[in-house]
């Protein structure tokens, strides 16, 4: 800690609290000196030579002088490998139990005295000195790991571990959780370690709050996802290659992954992009299905401070005929901001005003976050002390932070029996009438220095029931806060889907909820990375999420305002949120220009509801997530994985946001095929670039040509919104009819398009003898 960290925590949270919180990292940071042994010397090791092999049911175990490493193939064409007994369990990330091994895949002795595994979809070799490369059937090689290499302390305690890796020299690295910079990740070093970065963030500013040691590749050859399983500190090195030109060599793209403890393991999956996340799903389990409403536009404010205000916000919204899904209270409406209260002063009568605005159509949904007041008379912390639910130090002792209710305890969500009592707590909010929550503060977050953990490293934890520190728990903290209030929900209205997202988790946050961008830095660059999240979430297997429209931390111009409004619009989760500093985020304080483009980006969104419940459902049966990179269905085309400023939503629509101050036209780089101009009805054909109309009232989207689109017609009711195919070319879609807000199975239709006879055609696939489609049907686009 420094006196710049002093500095920012007291003008962050006032200088009685800064010094508190000052006070207390100092405590954190004795502890550790005191329950964190010394590493003292250590000494390196690597695996040595190959002595001898046992095959196993989808692989087996091969074992070096130092080292051993089981190497499996699962069913499904995942691949597992794990040194030093290193299995796939116990794992946070996993959905499940691992997959079985698949038996058709047998350990085999390969040349120059090492082994390999054949599978249906990918062969692993292993050298004589403990490189594992993975390739195709064909012999392409997708990934080559080195050898590893640990420093293990001599006195005993967790090892420290290097892994290096290359990839093709073409090859694009995405991933590692959520990245202000990208989705592309260029050369330089990642942290691996959850962090509220504190005040505002911008590109270039890491780590986040969501942090995973998942990379997903893609290059000519193919594309994979490799997955480290381990949640310890790490930092994750990235080098592209390079292709030599005429007769030079090429230089192979690296990663170089140092982690500080921790099983060293990983999973790689290959195929296409929609393969590989589904492959990545059935390992880490199917995202939550949002309730339909939480589809729908949302807005936030940190500082309403009273339920008239709250009634203001949301008449604003009526008056005007602006849709409203739903509306956010921040951490104002607690009682002195102690979670699972009410301040009675400013807001009397929550399960009322809750009940008002349901009929509106208008949902209220709750911050929750972790910290418990340290005080007894506190009933949250005095059932909290029954349960035996906080995390506490090396000698038994309660670990304390400083947070807005002032000390705080922490749950230790490790634990099952700290997990169930947690979530039985959420009856309070749906007693108050809430539908849904939102997790805030859980990387977790302790004020001042910033970055600093709020926790001791040296702080015990259950970790359902194999112990350890705060090393192995931090990563995870959010995680399983996530699963502590999502199974809560579950149980207290089993009928009813949980809505829930998290500021922090990990691999497999997506089975309990989403998230969002967090505390967003108000500017053209924070507008640029919020597309970046968003992208590169849903490449880790996160579908759901999205940022704060307008940005946290300070007050957007209208122009400013208004192209993060339309991005938002076409991202899964649409809320408008904002610091109590930072000024409105209502369309109405922008004036009458600003209003009506609103306006129209709140009716597009609210006419296409049907396709994003229907992006939702196919997120869940197939992993693919509802925003794509636009070389999703193109990996090989190299200009689409450099191409960072559009998205295609689904497989149908692309979108090209303004992400720039004064434009009013833009570049798009189209994938190949025939596309639409959603406004104008002009058609470009890709692959290529074309320069697209982009005033301040819209954005440009187009529509691949072919698509079926599910909208809502003028009357309400859905309708397939169809774009005329190329001549002599055919399409279709999906449409997945949600039956409303519960468990109900939802009932997923195919259509195919054709051009007969100069006209559209439109039919069900297997839909029976009448060929009926069943819905109004609309053509757009001109057929030639």
């Amino acid at each position: 800690m420094n006196g710049d960290d002093l500095v920012r925590s007291v003008k962050a949270v006032g200088s009685v609290r800064g010094l508190r919180a000052m006070r207390s990292a100092l405590r954190r940071r004795r502890a550790d000196a005191r329950d964190l042994p010394a590493r003292g010397p250590e000494r390196a090791r690597v695996p040595g030579a190959v002595i001898e092999a046992e095959p196993r049911a989808g692989g087996g175990v091969v074992r070096f002088a130092r080292s051993e490493l089981e190497v499996r193939v699962a069913v499904g064409g995942a691949v597992f490998w794990g040194w030093d007994g290193a299995g796939p369990e116990p794992s946070y990330a996993l959905g499940g139990r691992a997959p079985a091994p698949d038996p058709r895949a047998v350990l085999e002795p390969d040349k120059e005295g090492g082994w390999r595994v054949v599978s249906e979809r990918l062969t692993v070799v292993i050298s004589r000195h403990g490189a594992v490369e993975v390739s195709t059937p064909g012999g392409v090689v997708l990934r080559r790991e080195l050898p590893p290499r640990w420093w293990e302390p001599v006195g005993g305690g967790p090892a420290r571990w290097m892994q290096r890796s290359e990839v093709a020299a073409d090859a694009r690295f995405f991933g590692l959780g959520g990245r202000a910079h990208g989705p592309r990740l260029r050369d330089g070093a990642y942290r691996l370690w959850n962090t509220d970065p504190g005040g505002g963030f911008a590109p270039g500013d890491d780590p986040l709050y969501i942090t995973m040691p998942v990379q997903l590749v893609v290059a000519d050859a193919g594309t994979h996802l490799a997955f480290y399983d381990s949640t310890w500190d790490g930092r994750v090195v990235l080098r592209e290659g390079e292709e030599g030109a005429g007769s030079g060599h090429d230089r192979p793209g690296a990663s170089e992954l140092r982690m500080e403890g921790g099983p060293l393991r990983c999973w790689v999956v290959a195929g296409t992009p929609a393969r590989v996340l589904q492959g990545w799903t059935a390992l880490t389990g199917a995202p939550a299905l949002p309730p339909s409403w939480a589809l729908g536009p949302q807005h936030a404010r940190w500082g309403f401070g009273s339920e008239r205000e709250v009634r203001r916000i949301v008449g604003g919204y009526t008056e005007r005929g602006l849709p409203l899904s739903a509306l956010h209270l921040d951490i104002d409406h607690y009682d002195a901001h102690q979670v699972f209260t009410v301040d009675r002063d400013a807001f009397p009568d929550v399960p009322r005003l809750a009940k008002d605005l349901a009929e509106e159509g208008v949902r209220l949904v709750s911050i929750v976050d972790p910290a418990v007041k340290a005080e007894r008379g506190n009933p949250v912390y005095e059932s909290g002390l029954a349960a035996g639910a906080f995390v506490q130090d090396a000698h038994g002792h309660e670990v304390h932070g400083e947070v807005w209710p002032g000390e705080c305890a922490y749950p230790d969500f490790t634990d099952p029996k700290a997990r169930s009592w947690w979530g039985g707590l959420y009856q309070e909010r749906l007693d108050q009438g809430f539908a849904g929550v939102w997790h805030d503060m859980n990387e977790p977050v302790a004020f001042a220095p910033f970055g600093d953990p709020t926790l001791p490293r040296s702080a015990r934890h259950d970790l359902d029931g194999r112990g350890g520190d705060h090393r192995e728990a931090h990563n995870v903290y959010g995680l399983t806060m996530a699963r502590a209030g999502y199974e809560g929900l579950r149980r207290l209205r089993p009928d009813e889907r949980p809505f829930l997202f998290s500021r922090s988790g990990w691999a497999g946050m997506q089975r309990y909820g989403g998230t969002w961008s967090g505390d967003v830095a108000t500017g053209w660059p924070g507008l640029r990375a919020s597309l970046s999240l968003v992208l590169g979430l849903g490449l880790c297997g996160v579908p759901y999420s999205g940022p704060d429209v307008g940005g946290f931390t300070g007050s957007p111009s209208p122009e400013l305002y208004l192209r993060w409004f339309q991005l938002g619009a076409w991202l899964p989760l649409f809320r408008t949120h904002a610091a109590k500093w930072a000024g409105r985020r209502e369309p109405w304080e922008f004036g009458p220009k600003i209003l009506e483009s609103a306006r129209a980006a709140l009716a597009e969104r609210q006419r296409l509801h049907p396709y994003f419940v229907t992006l939702a459902h196919l997120a869940r049966m197939t992993g693919a997530p509802y925003v794509r990179p636009v070389w999703w269905g193109v990996p090989g085309d190299r200009a689409l994985r450099d191409c960072e400023d559009s998205f295609l939503l689904g497989d149908a629509l692309l979108v090209a946001p303004v992400l720039e101050r004064g434009a009013d036209r833009r570049a798009v780089r189209l994938p190949r095929g025939r596309w639409y101009d959603t406004t104008t009805g002009e058609a470009h054909v890709g692959p290529g670039t074309v320069l697209l109309n982009a005033p301040l009232s819209r954005i440009p989207v187009l529509a691949r040509a072919g698509s079926v689109i599910p909208v809502r017609g003028d009357g309400g009711g859905l309708e397939l919104e169809v774009w005329a195919p190329a001549a002599g070319r055919t399409g279709g879609g999906i449409v997945v009819r949600d039956a409303g807000d519960g468990w109900e199975p939802a009932k997923v239709e195919r259509f195919s398009t054709r051009v007969a006879n100069g006209r559209v055609v439109v039919e069900p696939v297997d839909g029976g003898a009448s060929g009926a489609v069943g819905y109004p049907v609309r053509v757009r686009g001109a057929v030639r």
